[in-house]
This record gives C-alpha cells, structure tokens and sequence, in this order.
C-alpha cells in the first residue's frame, strides 16, 4: 500500500503543471519567441521537424489572465528544445510588432536531403527572402520566413565569407 502511494504521489507531481523560472534554463541566453495565438502550434511544429526536440512545459492562460478570456488556452510560457537547444515562447497580444527577418535562427544541416526537407516544410504558408540555391558563400541556402513569421536561414556546406 506504502509503494502504491509513493507511485500516485510521483505521479501527481509529474502531472502538475509547474511555471517556468529563469533559474529552469539551462543556457545563459535563450532565444525568446513570441507569438500571437499560435505559440502552442509553433513549438510543436518546429519539434516535429528536428531530432532531439521535445516541448518541456507549457503554462496555458485562463479566463482571468492578462488578454481576457479571448487568450484563455494560449500560451502563458512554454519552454521546448530544438536540437537539444533551449527556446522560450509565449502568446501576446494587442501589440504593434510581430517577428522581422532581421533576427533568425541559423540552421547547419547535415545533408541535402535534411535543407531539402526542411526547406519544403518551412516554406509551407511562408515565404522565401531567399530561395534555396548557390549564393557563392554557400553552394546550398535559403532564407524562409515560415507562417508564423519566424526566420529560418538553412545551410548545407561550407559558408565562406571573404
């Protein structure tokens, strides 16, 4: 019966939805996202699409949190991996500013294959700032701001810049 217990009671702390402290990151600096409604989608998009990469935690809104009872079910804070690499990503709403290609996430790929499929799944709903092809500092990249308006630059090979 004592083991029963201790086995409901692991199980009910693992089940409990805990929110996430700086002090739970890893890294010293972690790329932050921010979303509008579609944190959730994002991240488990994004997950999907490479090895090592789990979503952590996800801390939802409620009727009473900050955006009314429109953001109940958005995402409060998440944390997720790619790759092994930590991310960060909310859901906000009511502002004036979304992502900008300014800032992106840099992909090293391994194989062709890999930019290839990442590339087509990517440009699903996105758009190409730069199509995939041979740029001269690089035999094989593409610059993709997905549909979430998040900016991708993929690369296979040797990047030389002079």
């Amino acid at each position: 019966m004592k083991v029963l217990l201790v086995f409901a009671t692991i199980v009910l702390i693992n089940m409990t939805i805990q929110p996430i402290y700086a002090q739970d990151m890893d890294p010293k600096i972690t790329t932050f996202l921010m979303f509008e409604g579609k944190a959730e989608e994002a991240i488990t998009f994004y997950t999907s699409l490479f090895d090592d990469s789990e979503i952590i935690r996800i801390t939802k809104y409620g009727t009473d949190g900050p955006g009314g009872p429109d953001a109940e079910g958005t995402v409060q804070n998440a944390l997720f991996t790619l790759n092994g690499k930590q991310y960060m990503a909310i859901d906000s709403f009511g502002h004036e500013f979304t992502f900008t290609p300014s800032i992106s996430l840099f992909v090293k790929c391994d194989s062709e294959d890999e930019i290839d499929t990442l590339y087509e799944k990517l440009m699903e709903g996105g758009t190409a700032a730069m199509p995939i092809g041979d740029y001269g500092f690089s035999k094989k990249f593409a610059w993709v701001q997905d549909r979430y308006g998040v900016s991708w630059q993929l690369n296979y090979g040797q990047v030389e810049f002079e």
